[in-house]
């Protein structure tokens, strides 16, 4: 084997040991943007969801932010998956300093429901029977954005359409709801709104 030979195989190691590294990494994104459907599926499109008070990738008005009274904003949604039983929201900013913010866990919303009005109670139990986790403020219910001075952060509302109904415990974090609604989800709709201060 010749001295060239030997040191190109040093070199095709640190290839494949680093392409072996990102392929690693990459598996630890966020949980709660790659979620999967029942079938193993990437959620469809066709379940939509929206706000009248801002819209897709546009800035939220300062009423829903900790600058201003800081209420939830009002949504709709459409095409929710037949069979759903009880949906799930959550709202988080991963653009955040400390890794992503968790905003808003409000899980067993009735499944035939189509919209939530605007500023829903700060409060465990809400609409009924939908129940309200902790925040990263260590807060039941909604917190809205509240960004330290610099770049615009993304702020994304994801609703799950759920097989089951989600009526556990209230004050559960984003990732105990995440980790028990696994294989239950039926669909994904996400809403992006910005905010900068």
């Amino acid at each position: 084997m010749s001295t060239a030979t030997l040191f190109r195989w040093p070199n095709r190691l640190f290839s494949v040991l680093f392409l072996l590294a990102g392929t690693v990494c990459s598996g630890n994104a966020d949980k709660s943007h790659s979620i999967q459907t029942k079938t193993g599926e990437e959620p469809t499109m066709a379940f939509e969801l929206t706000s009248s008070a801002f819209e897709q990738g546009k800035p939220i008005p300062l009423k829903y932010t900790c600058d201003g009274p800081d209420v939830s904003p009002p949504l709709r949604w459409s095409g929710t998956p037949e069979g759903t039983k009880s949906l799930v929201l959550i709202c988080d900013d991963p653009d955040a300093p400390v890794g992503t913010w968790v905003h808003w866990v409000l899980y067993n919303i009735a499944g035939d429901r189509t919209e939530l009005p605007e500023g829903i109670a700060k409060e465990k139990m809400v609409l009924g029977n939908a129940r309200q986790g902790i925040n990263d403020f260590q807060r039941i219910g909604y917190g809205g954005p509240c960004p330290p001075g610099g770049k615009p952060h993304r702020y994304f509302f994801k609703l799950y359409a759920l097989d089951i109904e989600s009526a556990w415990e209230p004050g559960l974090t984003k990732e105990e709801v995440l980790e028990k609604m696994e294989h239950h989800v039926l669909g994904q709709a996400e809403l992006m709104g910005t905010y900068q201060r």
